[in-house]
């Protein structure tokens, strides 16, 4: 009986050693270098199948007979590389090339006959020997054993056991960072089969699985082996059908991955639009999943015909219901997202035209209803860099009370919403004649002599901008002269004693030239002129 366990153990290292050193020569073979990497993973599974058993399972005898064939195949395979690498081709490269493929089916052999064993109950994962967990001063080599012991109780392992391993392999990729390299690019199939068990129907192993995976995800390097190995599909299935924390998970991977345009379609091939706008849609989507819903439609949207079918599928809809979300982090998702669909776009402009989205952002706006100031502002912000560039937009704005809400919040709202509508009062002034009469008519400018003043270079030098161009239109120069304040201010601004930049000094002789267009302006600015001296 001793004679059977050294010959079985002898066989066991045998099979190892030549595994090993197999593995690492194939890497030199120049020819059917995608044959000899499919060969690499299958060597791989079955080392990582056979690393755990310890001598109390030698002398088994089914384990016995795969250690024998094992042997002879890996033997054979080796003659097989030896002639790939000095490209004798004996028989030639078609019979080399059937050659292969007989090994592949082998090993395949191999694996379901050592799977078999496995679940017979013969061998089992309780005689192995568990590495402990490295300490901190252990070495690279350590480190890599430990993870490769991890995976191989993943692979071959039962429920009890995989949850315990995955739990284990999430603690040591929280803590250092070498073992995410690790089991990204140096575990044979580590990332295969954390997306194996992302298929599995039970819930904490897809859960704990998509902690490392998303552990992975977070380095950037790494986020192209996960897209190779088909990550991108079962993430899609899971954010349909997995737990209210495996959406979670899921969505905060794809929203990673789709900062790579490359896999944008990759989800959209899989269905993920569809199953992104649902999640927006649904009523019973929690906060943090639609708001990683909308993070991960905007990444995909740049590339051009994705962003087309969304908008097709009814994506404008659903984001201008999000709009009147009671929670202000899903507005604001909403908002800028509406905003940058419709960027530089005509069509989807129309689109927000008709579907009447552009007087939901305007009601948003309404001083007495109850949203944020941060939604105002990012409202105003959305507005001011969509709309302005289309008349039919800009006709509706002007209808919708669009610039009265402008005015409020230039004279009342807080300094970054101040801002932000002075910006917006800037830009479009500038763009349509129409808006410059009715902001002349709601009191615009006095309100914009007293932002001169401010500190801020940028506040003065818009408000500046923005009296220049109301300047322009007659009704308003005469509007603007009545005010003896108004013309002195301007003339104080111009002193050459006064500390004003050149710009804003620029944009008030534009604005007191275009006064002394009409002769009663030109008065009052003499008379004005006179005073202040």
């Amino acid at each position: 009986m001793k004679e059977e366990e050294e010959e079985g153990d002898s066989s066991l290292q045998q099979a190892s050693a030549l595994i090993d050193a197999l593995i690492s020569s194939s890497y030199s073979v120049p020819s059917f270098a995608g044959k000899w990497q499919s060969i690499r993973e299958k060597l791989g599974k079955l080392n990582s199948g056979l690393s755990p058993v310890d001598t109390s399972s030698k002398g088994i005898p089914e384990l016995d007979i795969l250690l024998q064939s094992l042997i002879a195949t890996v033997n054979q395979t080796q003659l097989l590389s030896d002639d790939c690498s000095n490209e004798s081709y004996r028989g030639g490269k078609l019979r080399l090339r059937s050659d292969l493929d007989m090994i592949i089916a082998k090993l395949n052999l191999h694996i379901k006959h050592l799977d078999e064993i496995y679940a017979s109950g013969i061998l089992t994962r309780s005689r192995a020997i568990i590495l402990s967990k490295p300490g901190a001063a252990a070495t690279r080599e350590d480190m890599r054993l430990y993870a490769k012991d991890l995976f191989s109780r993943l692979r071959i392992g039962g429920l009890e056991l995989r949850v315990r391993a995955l739990a284990e392999l999430n603690d040591i990729l929280s803590v250092d960072e070498k073992y995410v390299k690790i089991v990204a690019t140096e575990v044979d199939d580590g990332i295969s089969i954390l997306i194996t068990l992302l298929e599995l129907v039970d819930l904490g192993i897809q859960e704990e699985a998509l902690e490392a995976v998303l552990m992975i995800a977070g380095f950037e390097s790494y986020r192209g082996n996960l897209a190779i190995c088909g990550i991108i599909g079962p993430l899609v299935r899971l954010l349909e059908s997995g737990s209210e924390l495996g959406k979670l998970r899921a969505g905060k991977i794809l929203q990673r991955m789709t900062h790579n345009s490359d896999n944008s379609w990759s989800v959209s091939g899989q269905g993920g639009v569809n199953t992104l706008l649902k999640i927006c849609s649904s009523v019973n989507s929690s906060k943090e999943l639609v708001v990683l819903a909308c993070g991960i439609l905007r990444n995909i949207s740049v590339v051009v015909e994705i962003k087309r079918f969304m908008v097709d599928e009814g994506a404008i809809s659903v984001f201008a219901n999000l709009v009147s979300s009671k929670e202000e982090a899903i507005q604001i998702q909403a908002i800028e997202f509406l905003a940058y669909l419709a960027y530089e776009d005509e069509a989807i402009k129309q689109k927000l035209i008709r579907e009447r989205v552009i007087e939901s952002l305007v009601h948003v706006l309404d001083p007495n209803s109850s949203y944020s100031s941060k939604t105002r502002e990012v409202v105003l912000r959305a507005i001011e860099s969509c709309c302005f560039s289309s008349t039919n937009v800009v006709n509706i704005l002007m209808s919708s009370g669009y610039v009265n809400k402008l005015l409020f919040f230039l004279r009342n709202g807080e300094i970054s919403i101040q801002e932000s509508a002075l910006k917006a009062t800037s830009k479009l002034s500038g763009v349509s004649e129409e808006a410059r009469r009715v902001m002349g008519d709601l009191g615009f400018m006095p309100e914009l002599v007293k932002l001169l003043d401010t500190k801020s270079f940028e506040v003065r030098e818009m408000a500046a901008e923005s009296l220049c161009n109301l300047i322009s239109i007659q009704k308003n120069r005469k509007k603007f002269v009545q005010e003896d304040h108004n013309v002195s201010k301007i003339l104080q601004l111009l002193n050459p004693e006064e500390e004003k930049p050149v710009a804003t000094k620029k944009l008030l002789l534009s604005a007191l030239l275009a006064l002394t267009e009409s002769n009663s302006c030109r008065r009052k600015i003499d008379i004005q002129f006179f005073l202040s001296r």
